[in-house]
């Protein structure tokens, strides 16, 4: 008889831990949490993540959820604790400017040299301090007006673009933008943080430029792991097995002592007030923490720990800022070359400029401020950036306590993730009619209605939208622009090559191919 009870006993309890695990783990996610009323993108999401991860596995996370959108609405399920929203009101206007914290996803793959840049920050106040250090030195009027982004530009533009551009129209030889534009970002972004004799020489330096992309490019496949699990990368190296090949480590290492240097060289140039040696962005950060420690009434900051601070800040900005805006102007020369009509209306128009940018340099370059006023320009970038993002992926957020709404769904739990992405924001038919089509008159005063291109700035999401959003943005369109109205002042651009010209899915895209072979044309 007690051996009866005690197997009765047991059994009553194994069945109790069952029922509580099927109801938490299937039937409360799945029939009772408020999160069960937004559609689903998948029958199982409910109960499980399985389905996004081997989605974004497969490198198909944007195109994935850009379907879910489009089938199920503005709001859509992804997982057990996952949604994505794709509308301004009730969606990115709520989650990007009301202050919902960022997903620990970030600084799984974007820290370096053991901490955080502001990019990477989780945390609103810490990453508010950091802000404020730096806004001002990217800010439009800073950089419309800065003598030391007017030296970088003159020297890269005049010194090293055009002229192998003017020899490679020469040749008749063809020759991969792709590649060059890599340089070219790389250049005008280091320069302008570390001032031009410190800053580095990609574009001319052709095999050292190939190495250095080839240590970065190769840790990329390997991000789904630090994203999305992290634990697993753990548990594999517990039984001896590594996701993660040895020479991703190697890269990193090569990575941060490339960003150390420049540091180094920065830091012994800090005393310059030359426009072409003083590190304009490095001495900016390095002054304000050292004002920012002595605030705080601390111990004097630790040289090491503080030149790890700056070189990740630095080499975060470096990195993004080459990497975004490469892949930006690849596809514009891409769809200008497809387009010679436009081309022709684009040089007509840059002939306006006072001076224009004549090669060989008859003039000083033309003030930014009027590189920045050209309509079909500005029409032409804009339309590149909303067609082509080279961030179109997820910007993961965490929703804040006690729950919130979202997409006219309400008591959503704290600490769900919610995403947004570009890649769907720009894809919304009703604001941009023909979606997948480039057509950069959809910007132009003259051709559209002043509610329209209102609406259409509202969803154009290139560069994020508030507190968080990049901040280099202004950097990235001045130079867009000035390299844009440099070459098609001077060029004409015919494709020889552009197989493999489609993105890849994922968070930072590139040609599937990392090339595009063009043929230039003096004019």
């Amino acid at each position: 008889m007690p051996l009866a009870m005690d197997v009765s006993f047991t059994s009553l309890v194994t069945l109790t831990i069952v029922v509580i695990v099927i109801y938490k783990a299937i039937v409360y996610p799945s029939f009772i949490s408020p999160l069960a009323k937004i559609p689903h993108a998948h029958w199982s999401v409910s109960f499980s993540p399985f389905w996004m991860l081997w989605k974004r596995f497969r490198m198909q996370n944007n195109q994935t959820i850009q379907a879910a959108h489009e089938r199920l609405g503005p709001i859509v399920r992804l997982g057990p604790s996952e949604i994505s929203v794709n509308c301004v009101e009730g969606g990115i206007k709520s989650v990007y400017t009301g202050g919902f914290e960022k997903h620990e996803w970030y600084p799984r793959v974007f820290g370096s040299l053991g901490t955080v840049s502001m990019f990477t920050m989780i945390d609103t106040k810490p990453h508010s301090i950091r802000k404020r250090m730096l806004s001002n030195i990217y800010s439009k009027s800073t950089l419309q007006t800065s003598p030391h982004l007017r030296i970088v530009s003159d020297a890269v533009i005049y010194d090293r673009l055009l002229p192998m551009l003017y020899e490679t129209a020469l040749s008749e030889k063809p020759i991969d933008v792709h590649d060059i534009n890599s340089g070219l970002t790389m250049d005008f972004v280091s320069c302008y943080l570390f001032g031009l004799r410190n800053g580095t020489n990609h574009l001319q330096d052709d095999a050292y430029r190939k190495h250095w992309l080839h240590m970065y490019m190769c840790r990329k496949p390997f991000e789904f792991y630090h994203q999305e699990t992290p634990r697993l990368i753990a548990w594999m190296k517990c039984v001896g097995w590594r996701l993660i090949p040895r020479y991703c480590d190697t890269a990193n290492d090569m990575l941060d002592s490339w960003a150390l240097d420049l540091c180094g060289k920065a830091a012994e140039s800090l005393t310059s007030t030359d426009p072409s040696i003083e590190p304009i962005v490095y001495k900016q950060l390095k002054q304000s923490l050292d004002k920012q420690a002595a605030k705080e009434g601390g111990p004097k900051p630790d040289p090491t720990v503080q030149q790890n601070d700056i070189a990740c800040e630095m080499y975060d900005q470096l990195t993004a800022g080459f990497e975004t805006s490469a892949v930006s102007l690849t596809y514009l020369f891409w769809e200008l070359s497809k387009h010679p009509e436009v081309q022709k209306r684009l040089r007509e128009e840059l002939l306006t400029l006072e001076p224009p940018i004549k090669f060989p340099k008859t003039a000083e370059l033309p003030p930014a401020k009027e590189v920045d006023g050209l309509p079909l320009l500005e029409a032409i970038v804009t339309e590149t950036l909303r067609l082509h993002a080279p961030i179109p992926g997820i910007q993961p957020r965490v929703t804040p306590s006690p729950s919130c709404s979202l997409g006219g769904y309400h008591d959503i739990p704290a600490n769900t993730r919610v995403n947004a992405q570009a890649y769907s924001l720009h894809r919304n038919p009703e604001v941009f009619p023909d979606p997948e089509a480039w057509i950069p008159e959809r910007w132009l005063k003259d051709e559209n209605t002043t509610s329209e291109l209102e609406e259409r700035r509202r969803w154009f999401w290139a560069f994020g939208s508030g507190g968080r959003m990049c901040v280099g943005s202004n950097l990235a369109l001045q130079e867009t622009k000035l390299v844009a109205a440099a070459i098609y002042t001077n060029f004409r651009t015919t494709i020889v090559n552009d197989d493999g010209i489609e993105a890849i899915d994922a968070y930072t895209v590139h040609p599937r191919a990392e090339k595009l072979i063009l043929k230039f044309h003096k004019i």
